[in-house]
């Protein structure tokens, strides 16, 4: 008689089975437009049923971001899980960089036209633009909240708040540039030393 399946093999097949989902929506979306794709044409492509899709993403919109809630937890693992002695920014940073370097290696031989396709999908859906902008607001709110915590307020300050949305606009910076990493670091920098030591160390800086 088999007993029962393992907890571990049973969550890595529903992973396994969201990933495939999300995978075929995100193409099909990408080849024929997100509204000329229905959640039946998605079902009987990944060999489901509509009712195994909407266990998984209750929206279809949710198809396109299937490691949202993954990706909300991890950027705030980085600062509450940072080392001794590592600032938020450095924490930050080498967070984001890494990510960048995952999602190029998981797209593969051509991942500056994968990345490049993707976004031109969400921006040129409303409905997905809308969705990236909600979830982009969660995030912010957990991020605030982790670093606000890291200095000890009960509330994150207005400023907080502030270098919250840098990062994560730093994010889609990098995701929209032609070079990643550099983009990275130079957003950074903005960002860990302000604007004015930019004005500053510009030999050209004049009145401009």
């Amino acid at each position: 008689m088999t007993g029962p399946e393992p907890i571990g093999r049973r969550e890595r097949k529903k992973a396994a089975t969201r990933k495939a989902i999300s995978d075929i929506a995100t193409r099909m979306f990408i080849e024929r437009g997100y509204d000329e794709v229905s959640i039946r044409e998605i079902a009987d492509a990944a060999d489901v049923s509509p009712t195994t899709v909407f266990a998984h993403f209750p929206q279809k919109e949710a198809l396109v971001f299937d490691e949202a809630d993954d990706q909300r937890e991890r950027i705030v693992a980085a600062v509450r899980g940072r080392a001794e002695g590592v600032t938020v920014t450095r924490a930050l940073h080498d967070y984001l960089r890494g990510e960048y370097d995952d999602t190029v290696r998981l797209a593969g031989e051509h991942a500056d036209e994968v990345i490049r396709t993707f976004f031109d999908l969400v921006r040129r859906t409303p409905a997905l633009a809308d969705y990236e902008a909600r979830m982009w607001a969660r995030y912010e709110d957990a991020l605030a909240e982790a670093i606000g915590e890291a200095f000890g307020q009960a509330e994150p300050s207005d400023e907080v708040r502030a270098y919250a949305r840098f990062v994560l606009q730093i994010w889609q910076l990098v995701n929209g540039s032609p070079n990643g990493p550099a983009m990275l670091d130079a957003a950074f920098r903005i960002l860990d030393r302000g604007w004015t030591s930019y004005e500053e160390e510009r030999p050209e800086r004049g009145d401009r």
